[in-house]
């Protein structure tokens, strides 16, 4: 689309939501449940697209994306009355006779900016809590992974009146095309580079923004953990998606006490969970593109690897790559890995880790395994982190009943459920004064008495 299309799909937007129309909660939820019956319906052709793009088995892509999307659906829908009610609040007796309340409201157009590596996942998710808040909205794919955007184009031009939920297909020139334009509100999940032009672009609009960034999440192991568990679900939550996770375990920080022993149980595990040849197994995905490929090999220093590092550049998959004796200096440290590639760091004390964690930018995730619950303490209260697991991996994120996001270089503001339904609408707080009965105290001439009735009233 050009500039001038995008100008006008935005201000043809614009005069939709001033119609009223998405005020209504019956129309939300018509939207929301026709979504819901366009999914079931589609649901090959989902799998199909994303296999082509990332090489994801069925269970995976149900597991990790479409699964997630109908509950998010279903959640939003039993929900949606409760959310858009008004909510009554104290009011202090100096402004009796009165009711104080707070009622959720659309920001009006909101533009989706959507990611490659959960590419119906990470539109639709943000999409039904815009929709469920009455907001109209413009969602623009990744130009990453072609086959789900072709999907997702289709989807949206099915299940929706183009005046509600449009979309933009396209790389960076339509990026720009968009970001130059007002909108009341923008949600984007990608890169902190990316991110930080986002947020730039908004400023000039003063737009509000909800950033879902990323970050080199750490999985603490500490000498407590059950080792073999532990190893199990880091294998599962690392590897998942060939490791382009934003909430991945970037890097393992064990206690040097448990780090042979955590080695030998990581290499059992890939073998266990992706057989002596991983690339061979039809359920292994791949990564994104060439230039991600490329990126991936030059952060595996070959004197450091301790299991796998075979790829192949005609399929673009690398498989399980375990990485020992890493320090912080090393290029695998320097950004966020976003591939099949698990260092291991250790530490002394806990002390140490919490030190060297607490000087890096604060990541998306954080990861405990200790059967402590004061290590668990201690390292919840005293490390940043958008979210995370005691004892577990990246499940956080699969449920509608928390917010997911990050804090710092990793993200501002959240979603899922209620969380997303709050991030799209605006809580206007007013007074409904009555009429019957007006105090004196507030209006001049004042006299001494006032200071001491208004003290009493405001207590």
């Amino acid at each position: 689309m050009t500039e001038q299309e995008i100008k006008s799909l935005v201000q043809k937007q614009r005069r939709y939501f001033h119609t009223g129309v998405t005020l209504h909660t019956d129309y939300r939820l018509r939207a929301l449940h026709r979504l819901r019956n366009y999914i079931l319906t589609h649901e090959t052709d989902i799998h199909a697209a994303l296999k082509k793009d990332l090489g994801k088995s069925s269970t995976e892509s149900y597991m990790c994306e479409t699964g997630l999307v109908l509950g998010e659906l279903q959640y939003m829908i039993r929900h949606l009355h409760t959310f858009s009610k008004e909510k009554t609040v104290w009011t202090p007796l100096a402004q009796f006779p009165s009711r104080s309340y707070k009622k959720p409201s659309p920001y009006g157009v909101v533009l989706i900016l959507s990611p490659w590596n959960y590419p119906f996942l990470l539109t639709m998710d943000p999409l039904i809590d815009a929709i469920a808040a009455g907001n109209t909205v413009v969602v623009k794919p990744s130009a990453y992974s072609p086959h789900t955007s072709a999907f997702l184009q289709k989807l949206i031009q099915d299940c929706f009146d183009e005046r509600h939920v449009s979309i933009v297909t396209g790389g960076r020139l339509e990026n720009t095309c968009l970001l130059n334009q007002h909108f009341d509100y923008l949600f984007f999940t990608g890169s902190q580079s990316v991110g930080k032009e986002v947020m730039k672009k908004a400023s000039e609009h003063l737009t509000p923004v909800t950033l879902e960034l990323g970050g080199k999440s750490p999985c603490i192991v500490e000498k407590s953990a059950d080792i073999r568990l532990a190893v199990r679900r880091i294998v599962f939550g690392k590897f998942l998606n060939c490791g382009q996770t934003c909430v991945a375990p970037d890097y393992i920080y064990c206690d040097r006490m448990v780090k042979e022993a955590l080695i030998r149980e990581i290499c059992r595990q890939i073998r266990k969970q992706f057989k002596k040849v991983p690339l061979e197994q039809p359920d292994y995905g791949k990564i994104i593109n060439e230039k991600h490929f490329g990126r991936l090999l030059a952060l595996m220093e070959p004197d450091k690897i301790v299991h796998g590092g075979t790829s192949d550049p005609a399929t673009l998959q690398i498989e399980p790559t375990v990485m020992d004796n890493v320090t912080f200096g090393d290029a695998v440290m320097q950004e966020e890995i976003f591939g099949p590639i698990l260092p291991i760091l250790t530490y002394d004390t806990l002390e140490e880790a919490i030190h060297n964690i607490r000087a890096l930018p604060r990541p998306l995730a954080l990861y405990l395994f200790t059967r402590q619950k004061a290590v668990v303490r201690k390292i919840t209260s005293q490390c940043s982190f958008g979210g995370g697991c005691i004892n577990d991996t990246v499940v956080h994120l699969a449920t509608s009943e928390m917010g997911f996001g990050g804090c710092g270089e990793s993200g501002m503001g959240s979603y899922h459920g209620k969380a997303g339904f709050d991030t799209f609408s605006h809580y206007k707080s007013i007074v409904h004064k009555g009429t019957w009965l007006d105090l004196p105290m507030r209006y001049q001439p004042y006299k001494a008495i006032h200071d001491r009735m208004i003290h009493f009233f405001l207590k």
